[in-house]
């Protein structure tokens, strides 16, 4: 397995990867691939819409009131007829379409930062 090529700490720097609550989530019929449609609350920064594609571990009632990380800098991304506007992180299974969530391991005040 190779690593992708060095970055400096500046560059981490400008990623700012950040801690919300996922407070709904509804099937996403138009996307390509199964996804649901994600709202996130991320505190002081307000709620925030994700697509993400999650479908096959995880259902719909039990994603309402799971933190998670994501990236909330990216420009909106437009899929199909929704705009995304944050990246849920997550780890791919060894087939690359199983995405396991990444969460905090303990409760942590929504907004909070990853640095």
């Amino acid at each position: 397995m190779t690593t992708k090529p060095d970055i400096t700490w500046a560059d981490f720097e400008k990623v700012d990867i950040r801690c919300g609550t996922i407070i709904s989530v509804n099937d996403f019929e138009k996307a390509r691939n199964p996804s649901y449609q994600l709202e996130i609350d991320f505190g002081d920064l307000g709620i925030r819409k994700s697509s993400a594609q999650i479908t096959s571990l995880y259902q719909k009632e039990e994603l309402v009131g799971k933190q998670i990380l994501a990236v909330v800098n990216f420009p909106k991304k437009q899929i199909a007829n929704f705009f995304s506007e944050c990246l849920v992180l997550g780890l791919y299974g060894e087939d690359k379409k199983d995405v396991t969530l990444l969460t905090p391991s303990l409760p942590t005040k929504n907004g909070m930062q990853v640095g």
